[in-house]
Formats: C-alpha cells, sequence, structure tokens
C-alpha cells in the first residue's frame, strides 16, 4: 500500500487533499475520529477534502439528518463531474482491464484524485482496484 502523511506540508506548498469514496464518507457521517479531523483540517484551510457527487448518491443510507449531511458538505467539496470526466473514467477502466458498475464510481474518483496537486491520498474499502487507477503519486489508504 501506498504511503503519505496526513500532516499538511511546508508553508507555500500545495495543502493535502483527501479524496472520499464512499465508505470514507460513511464514516464522516457516522462521525468516525479520523475522518472527522480531517474534515477539520479542511474547516481551518489546512488540507482539502473532496468527493464525486455519485459518491454521495452512493453514502445516502436514510438514517442521517440532512443537519449532518449539510454539516460535512460544508467542510468538503464535490467536483464537477460530466462527459469529459466520465471519458476519461472509461479510459482508466479500459487501461486496467476493468469494467462494469462496481467499478465506474471508483474510476471517477480516480479521475478527480488525478486532477489534484500536492500530496493527495484516497480514502477507501476498495484499495487494490483505486490502486490500480491511479499513478503512484497518489496514496491509497483502506478505511
Amino acid at each position: 500500500m501506498k504511503k503519505q502523511s496526513d500532516a499538511p506540508d511546508a508553508p507555500g506548498s500545495p495543502l493535502p487533499v483527501y479524496v472520499l469514496d464512499c465508505e470514507a464518507l460513511s464514516l464522516a457521517v457516522r462521525g468516525d475520529r479520523m475522518t472527522i479531523a480531517r474534515l477539520g483540517l479542511a474547516a481551518q484551510g489546512k488540507a482539502d477534502v473532496i468527493t464525486s457527487p455519485m459518491t454521495l448518491v452512493e453514502a445516502y443510507d436514510g438514517r442521517t439528518t440532512e443537519q449532518r449531511w449539510d454539516w460535512i458538505l460544508s467542510r468538503m467539496s464535490v467536483a464537477d463531474v460530466g462527459k469529459d470526466e466520465a471519458r476519461q473514467a472509461r479510459r482508466l477502466l479500459a487501461e486496467a482491464g476493468l469494467r462494469g458498475h462496481k467499478y465506474a464510481i471508483g474510476a471517477v474518483l480516480a479521475v478527480i484524485a488525478r486532477r489534484q496537486k500536492g500530496n493527495v491520498t484516497v480514502f477507501t474499502s476498495d484499495v487494490d482496484d483505486l490502486e490500480r487507477l491511479v499513478p503512484q503519486r497518489i496514496a491509497v489508504r483502506k478505511v
């Protein structure tokens, strides 16, 4: 597994970027301390946290209040995803020899991660799949 620090870099360097998959976002909604700490860094301007719009839909389970979702979303960004990102995700899947709905959201998340600058970490329950879709410069951590 690729390793990378959660601590912000030296002043002047890009902020650490945390990309959340469905399970990582679900952990935030359920109040996981480590995930909430990353969101806290984002609220303080010390990190960026981002996900895809599909991940928001995938993580919804009906038990969480709108206020909780609003609080979580106020501390993170949701990437714009359109035709170009879909095309890139399809190409990533083809290059990795993957296909189908099982990998679709992960491929879009990989496209989002690839667009980020600096220290990028993807937090995911699907480490093996994401490691196949992102370059070595992007750390992938299991949640």
